[in-house]
């Protein structure tokens, strides 16, 4: 049996279940395949970061003797997610937890936006979370239930101005959860939104983070401390679990009280 190799919550309901993760390659995404993994689950992820993607398959293949199932895949494409899905159901069996996790907040302005660029932007920050809940819908039914997990975000309720296309799509995450949540039920499948702060990933750090925001960030927080990728991931997994069967249509913040 795989152990996690720290002293935090383990989740027997996990252990062999089929995971499929969007944007699994780095960042959060990264820590919840690592964090999946340490649980004994049977994880599927999906990234167009070949090298980093390829280096956190053998990390976690030497760390907790798993094999992590990679599959190269721009979720823009949906056909392409769709295969990836399909086939992280033949190797694992059934999917039972999806987390739409993918997404890319890079900064623009009003100002710049033109069609294309918002057409582009909702392409990878809201349709796929649709199409792969969509698409994993059949396995889930046939497995008896299962936990879909829409990524949102802290940024449109801060109301920040600096990527408003961004900001439009994570705001209907919320919506899409919800009614979601009323479809499925009938068959177990919980669907629930993890919105996370401000959490100091590499992209974060090296695109945005200066030493002074960081700060000005951790005052205007209640807990004064820096947010990890880890604190999402450990949230996504008690969301994943048996031990929220009964949570859906929820959403659940992990900001250290932000907002």
């Amino acid at each position: 049996m795989i152990q996690s190799s720290d002293t935090n919550a383990q989740y027997p309901s996990l252990r062999g279940k089929s995971v499929f993760i969007t944007g699994g390659g780095t960042g959060i995404g990264e820590v919840m395949v690592e964090q999946f993994s340490a649980q004994g689950a049977k994880v599927c992820f999906v990234d167009v970061n070949r090298e980093k993607s390829q280096a956190l398959v053998e990390r976690v293949s030497q760390r907790y003797g798993a094999d992590v199932l990679f599959i190269e895949c721009d979720i823009r494409d949906i056909a392409c997610l769709e295969r990836a899905i399909a086939k992280a159901g033949e190797v694992n069996g059934d999917v039972s937890v999806l987390v739409n996790n993918a997404a890319d907040d890079t900064r623009h302005e009003l100002e710049d936006v033109d069609e294309d660029y918002w057409q582009d932007r909702i392409d990878v920050n809201l349709r796929p979370s649709f199409f792969a809940a969509k698409a994993v819908v059949e396995q889930m039914r046939r497995g008896g239930g299962g936990s879909i997990i829409n990524v949102g975000s802290v940024s449109w309720r801060q109301k920040q101005t600096c990527m408003p296309v961004y900001t439009t799509a994570k705001a209907a995450i919320d919506g899409l959860t919800r009614t979601l949540a009323a479809k499925l039920g009938a068959d177990k499948i919980r669907v629930n939104t993890l919105v996370p702060g401000w959490v100091m990933t590499e992209r974060q750090m090296t695109r945005w983070a200066s030493p002074d925001i960081v700060e000005e960030v951790q005052q205007a927080q209640c807990i004064h401390e820096t947010l990890l990728p880890i604190d999402i991931a450990r949230a996504a997994l008690f969301m994943a679990s048996d031990d929220s069967k009964m949570m859906t249509a929820q959403t659940l913040i992990i900001d250290a009280g932000w907002v």
